[in-house]
């Protein structure tokens, strides 16, 4: 039997009307928590398709919903186990065919990218299944890690294969597909992504410094440093993009006036104790005399300092200028290319 509202039968409807007749089933309250997060093109549509609607019966009301439960549901069951954990547990609930109508439907749309899975794993357990693996492996899993979770393993990985592996991301372009299934078989993993034809977009020059970005200061000097030797080229490349603590001298006064304002005198007094003089003349001459006093005899009264201090201390300061330019308070230059215009 077929249900029909505003002389349409429930499969004639398509996915925006869905969409409205959901709208109305959850209510006001819910229905503008939903709408906040779609652009103001999608809202005029639904609007004009909820007005246009005068009454939704029931039998078809209650499909919608189920619907919408059962694609919430699959979406939940790839992000805990990939496209095969949902593909088993949906079809025990659905049947093959709607399961397979469903995984089809959400797959085409997510782009569930590979080694989604691996996201969710702890830092130390991923750590262990790649450390043994060769760089070029290693760069591909780390390049489809958020930066973060990919700069905590490049971290913890053995110095001699830092580089190495840094380099590869940063040079890496296009990988087959069927090369990154045999990965994730041999790392005994369930396939957590569904792949397409083509091939397959991964690392780059912005990868590498994406990951740079957020691992230690000891980490990115010895890898920079290594990289000069090996690929100096690159070197260059990636350190135009990635800010490090010498760059202060590349900001404007405001900028500089900006990070010093959140940074705490004792931080700053340690990561003063190894800089070049010309990163202490730039910070000397954006703060007050009495500050500049202050922590000039700050640095003689601590005396030495190990250099891991000092690095932890110069992170601190690289952090609070990248979060400071994500929200957009200050402007990092990328290279000498680029001017600022009032």
């Amino acid at each position: 039997m077929k249900y029909k509202m505003n002389k349409k039968t429930y499969e004639e409807l398509n996915e925006r009307e869905k969409t409205a007749i959901l709208l109305i089933s959850l209510g006001p309250e819910t229905s503008s928590d939903i709408l906040k997060h779609l652009n103001e093109e999608e809202i005029e549509q639904l609007t004009l398709d909820i007005a246009r609607i005068k009454n939704v019966i029931p039998e078809i009301k209650e499909k919608v919903l189920s619907e919408f439960y059962n694609l919430c549901a699959a979406q939940e069951y790839i992000s805990q186990g990939g496209i095969l954990y949902a593909k088993e547990i949906l079809e025990k609930a659905l049947g093959t065919q709607k399961s397979l109508e469903l995984l089809n439907r959400l797959t085409s749309t997510l782009q569930v990218k590979p080694f989604y899975f691996a996201r969710k794993a702890d830092s130390n357990q991923l750590l262990g299944l790649i450390q043994n693996e060769c760089p070029q492996v290693i760069a591909i899993i780390l390049s489809y890690l958020t930066p973060s979770q990919a700069g905590r393993i490049l971290c913890m990985l053995p110095q001699e294969k830092q580089t190495g592996v840094i380099e590869r991301i940063a040079t890496m372009d296009r990988t087959s597909p069927e090369y990154i299934k045999e990965i994730e078989r041999l790392l005994d993993q369930k396939l957590s992504a569904s792949f397409v034809e083509d091939f397959t977009v991964a690392g780059g020059l912005q990868s590498a410094v994406n990951i740079l970005n957020v691992v230690d200061r000891g980490t990115e000097k010895h890898i920079l440093e290594s990289l000069s030797f090996d690929n100096s080229g690159l070197a260059d490349d990636i350190r135009k993009k990635l800010f490090v603590f010498e760059d202060i001298i590349k900001l404007d006064p405001r900028a500089i006036q900006r990070v010093l304002k959140d940074t705490d005198t004792q931080v700053l007094a340690v990561a003063l104790k190894n800089a070049t003089p010309e990163v202490k003349n730039v910070i000397f001459d954006n703060i007050s005399v009495r500050m500049k006093q202050n922590i000039e005899e700050d640095m003689d009264y601590m005396g030495p300092v190990r250099i891991k201090e000092v690095e932890d201390a110069q992170q601190q300061i690289v952090n609070m200028v990248r979060q400071l330019e994500e929200e957009g308070q200050i402007i990092i230059l990328k290279g000498q290319e680029e001017k600022l215009v009032g």
